[in-house]
């Protein structure tokens, strides 16, 4: 998966710059509301319980200010993402224990037809690995200064 595919799956209307959730778990219920509100998620409850259960087998807070939580669920039918910025950082369990600052939600269902899933957590983890292109997504302003960043990757 090239970085402008990447940036292709990231939607303007699921892009939220001003996450104001505190904690770790609003963070969640917070980055699953657009999907929620476009009617993308058949079960909302569903869905936060397997990310919370996929959370208590290892934070998905890889480190550097970055977590990816994701799941497969019934609750969904096509591959979706979201992505949200907090600008004071959150305490998401990281690996590093350090604040959580760009977020990646990843929900899939069980078989995804074009089998994207691993592909999109392997291209997001090789994006942020790069220390330039992390800063630069957590400096990002608006959508499309986030987008520009991640088509670069």
């Amino acid at each position: 998966m090239s970085g402008s595919e990447l940036a292709d799956m990231i939607k303007a209307d699921r892009f939220l710059p001003e996450l104001k959730a505190a904690k770790k778990e609003d963070v969640l219920v917070e980055l699953l509301k657009p999907l929620v509100s476009q009617g993308h998620v058949k079960n909302k409850a569903l869905v936060l319980a397997t990310l919370r259960q996929r959370e208590n087998l290892g934070s998905t807070g890889l480190g550097k200010g970055v977590a990816i939580p994701h799941c497969r669920t019934l609750a969904v039918t096509d591959l979706h993402i979201t992505v949200g910025i907090s600008r004071e950082g959150i305490d998401f369990e990281a690996v590093d224990r350090k604040k959580v600052y760009v977020f990646f939600l990843i929900i899939a269902p069980p078989h995804d037809e074009f089998n994207r899933y691993l592909p999109l957590l392997g291209k997001i983890v090789e994006l942020v690995r790069d220390g330039k292109k992390r800063k630069a997504l957590l400096k990002a302003e608006d959508f499309e200064s986030f987008k520009k960043v991640i088509q670069g990757g």
